[in-house]
């Protein structure tokens, strides 16, 4: 019921407007978001990095309506490119599609985050592409294909609740094609998704074993000691483990202590509502900080 909420929230105009642009709310997420800028980003990743994580940097932003901002997507992207190349940090780029222009046209979206790909193979970064809720799919995973055969540097995400994922996988394992697994943050049909943590967890685990067994270069998004348990025993060299900025920091730094690759996913910018809303949702315990966190300030 909590997750439910959540979501629903998250999908709430109003409320957004009024989170994004509110004095009050902004100190809710500094756990979460490392800042609003891309100098706020740049200096949480060369933090991180000086720790020995891996970093994903994410400008957030998603369902653009106009072909400006679209282009204006790439840009900042471009620049996050170039810090990464300039302090030679350790980092990727996440990005969602309909930030690039998705619901507008798919052309449009591939001709601007083709310039990322080309750019991220050029300073040996990587683009990873995150997936949206399911009516995108089929979309995402046609750019990332062509994203692939043209430049080789992308990393596509598969979420663990749709009933479609395994075939996914199989599909993008043989065309060689990175993925990350994770477990799937939006609220989705039955007809669609799995329901209820349990089944979600037991795919999770399925799928892991598929790309163990044959994918190229996964990565395991997930806080989950259970979830993370499978990979374990395999060469470190062979995988990497991905969580979220700010969430279980204890097992972050054990799993790169034991020598683990662990990347952060570093989001940034000034559309962190859904986002937000999204992490609140996935593990009710970030909640309760957040609002321990609020009551002790």
């Amino acid at each position: 019921m909590l997750r439910a909420t959540l979501l629903f929230l998250s999908r709430r105009p109003a409320l957004r407007r009024w989170m994004e642009t509110s004095q009050f709310a902004q100190p809710l997420t500094r756990r979460f978001v490392a800042g609003e800028t891309l100098t706020d980003a740049v200096a949480a990743c060369a933090r991180v990095n000086q720790e020995r994580f891996l970093v994903s940097l994410d400008h957030l932003g998603e369902n653009v309506s106009t072909r400006e901002e679209a282009a204006a997507s790439t840009t900042q992207i471009l620049a996050a490119l170039e810090q990464i190349r300039v302090r030679n940090l350790q980092a990727t780029v996440s990005i969602k599609l309909t930030q690039f222009g998705l619901d507008l046209d798919p052309e449009l979206t591939y001709s601007n985050v083709a310039p990322l790909a080309e750019r991220a193979r050029e300073i040996g970064s990587r683009v990873e592409i995150d997936m949206e809720s399911s009516e995108y799919v089929d979309r995402t995973l046609d750019i990332v294909t062509r994203l692939h055969a043209e430049f080789g540097c992308v990393r596509a995400v598969i979420q663990a609740y749709l009933h479609r994922s395994e075939a996914d996988i199989r599909r993008l394992n043989e065309l060689r094609i990175p993925i990350r697994l994770c477990k799937g943050a939006y609220q989705e049909p039955p007809t669609v998704a799995l329901q209820g943590k349990a089944a979600v967890d037991a795919n999770y685990l399925k799928l892991a074993a598929l790309l163990l067994a044959d994918g190229t270069d996964p990565a395991f998004a997930t806080h989950d000691d259970r979830m993370i348990a499978p990979a374990r025993p395999h060469p470190k060299d062979r995988f990497e483990y991905q969580m979220l900025y700010g969430v279980r920091r204890d097992l972050q730094k054990r799993l790169v202590a034991e020598g683990y690759r662990l990347r952060l996913y570093v989001p940034y910018g000034d559309a962190w509502y859904p986002y937000f809303m999204r992490r609140l949702a996935e593990r009710p315990a970030n909640l309760w900080f957040v609002i321990r966190s609020t009551l002790s300030n």
